[in-house]
């Protein structure tokens, strides 16, 4: 009887002890409020945001932007145009670059709007006109020369995950890509934080293609870029906060 006394004392303790560290390891819930809040935190000019480009002049469709270039030769050139068949008619957004530099990168980014982690995805084509289809998505955008870029080459069938810091182009990863028989392709960006480690994921038709780590960049402003001597056509252009990591609720106990 001394011998189960203390056998069921043990278990007691152990199960106190056991509740405690996991009480002290859990994750913290987090609420509805809480995860707006949160969601502020990593944004600035609002959270959510959506450009179809279908106002009729490039002054009022782009008014909300601004250009910036790296490297040398002419400025990029970005007109809206009708187009019927886009994903969200009737207009769409016509990029062209005629800079003839290694490293030249003409974008356009959303003016007062930066996310820290941000999911930003758009809809592109190759126009057709013989210079390729060479563009994507930035992010973390600092200035002109500090940013993140993805770049999708549609002639060459590859995606690039390129760090601009400084001036200084840093490829992070490099995958082939097969794009679907569509005249509108796909391509999203997501930057997200995993175990203090930060990961920027990149989409193309629907597909995770790429992913890559680097945390040399924070919050700064997003929009789409065309690369070097090239042209590409743009649509419906979304960006939104990554929600946090945290759970609604407290995680299973092994």
């Amino acid at each position: 009887m001394h011998n189960r006394n203390r056998s069921w004392w043990r278990l007691a303790v152990w199960l106190l002890v056991l509740f405690g560290v996991q009480q002290a390891f859990a994750i913290p819930r987090e609420d509805n409020t809480e995860k707006e809040e949160n969601l502020k935190q990593q944004a600035s000019g609002g959270l959510f945001h959506r450009w179809t480009f279908d106002q009729p002049s490039s002054e009022a469709a782009l008014g909300d932007f601004s250009q910036i270039g790296l490297g040398e030769g002419p400025t990029g050139v970005w007109a809206i145009a009708p187009e019927t068949q886009a994903p969200s008619p009737p207009h769409i957004l016509k990029a062209a670059s005629a800079c003839q530099a290694e490293f030249c990168y003409r974008m356009l980014v959303a003016n007062k709007l930066e996310y820290e982690y941000p999911d930003v995805s758009v809809s592109l084509r190759s126009p057709g006109d013989g210079k390729g289809g060479q563009g994507g998505i930035v992010i973390s955008v600092k200035d002109s020369e500090n940013f993140y870029a993805a770049i999708v080459d549609l002639a060459a069938k590859k995606l690039d995950i390129l760090r601009v810091l400084k001036g200084q182009v840093t490829l992070l990863g490099q995958t082939p890509i097969t794009p679907k028989p569509v005249e509108w392709h796909s391509l999203r960006i997501q930057r997200d934080t995993i175990i203090s480690k930060d990961v920027i994921d990149a989409f193309f038709d629907g597909l995770l293609v790429l992913s890559v780590r680097d945390q040399s960049l924070g919050k700064g402003q997003v929009g789409v870029v065309v690369d070097r001597n090239s042209s590409l056509d743009f649509d419906s252009l979304h960006a939104i906060p990554l929600f946090s990591q945290r759970p609604f609720s407290a995680p299973a106990a092994y």
